[in-house]
């Protein structure tokens, strides 16, 4: 009886052989359940849903008050001192004057943004890259719903800008918006993170030198 026992756990063990040293043990899915999305998707998915809200609530109380008002000769509101003005501005183009007129353009490009981020989010194993393009991806889908359904037209819309720093209406610094914002946070967090050499998958460069000299060595 024994030995049948023992050619038993023999055969169970050549069917479910133990994992090698040092490697992670996943617990088994259950039939039919999907695994979760990686946790850096989920931060990338707040940041934008943030952003997008933010500029959206922004928008609609400027739109229906603060335009309102200064369509009638009201002065933009001042706050911290001069720092910053409430003044209402549509754009057709972008920051700076720049592509004004080409809004198809400019929402063709944003839809690439979008689309590109969401390309890239289940690959992203990093907390910089995950916040940083998921406050891109809230700014440009911000911005883009405005091209896509504000007036004159449906893919001709103006984005609807309304902060202006030092002085009102963009005289020292163009007006922009919440989803401006994001976008410029979002990028600057990119760059710093090339600049401190971290990758999207959560690598660094010390972490790739550490590989290659791994693998030169076991080649060796």
């Amino acid at each position: 009886m024994s030995t049948e026992r023992s050619a038993e756990h023999d055969a169970e063990q050549a069917d479910h052989p133990d994992p090698p040293a040092g490697a992670t043990v996943e617990s088994a899915s259950t039939p039919g359940s999907r695994p979760l999305p990686p946790r850096r998707v989920w931060l990338l998915a707040l940041a934008a849903l943030l952003v997008l809200a933010l500029d959206v609530i922004t928008k609609v109380l400027v739109a229906a008050t603060l335009e309102v008002d200064q369509q009638a000769g009201a002065a933009p509101p001042k706050l911290l001192g001069g720092l910053v003005y409430l003044s209402v501005l549509r754009n057709p183009g972008a920051a700076w004057g720049l592509a004004s007129g080409m809004t198809l353009v400019l929402a063709v490009v944003g839809l690439a943004v979008v689309g590109f981020i969401i390309w890239m989010a289940p690959r992203l194993r990093s907390v910089g890259w995950a916040l940083g393009l998921g406050l891109i991806l809230g700014g440009a889908m911000g911005n883009l719903s405005d091209r896509l359904f504000r007036a004159p037209a449906p893919l001709q819309g103006h984005v609807v800008d309304f902060i202006s720093v030092f002085s009102p209406y963009g005289h020292t610094f163009p007006v922009f918006n919440v989803a401006d914002s994001g976008l410029t946070v979002g990028c600057l967090l990119i760059v710093l993170m090339a600049l401190l050499q971290r990758d999207y998958d959560g690598t660094s460069a010390r972490d790739r030198r550490t590989g290659d000299a791994s693998e030169g060595g076991a080649t060796a």
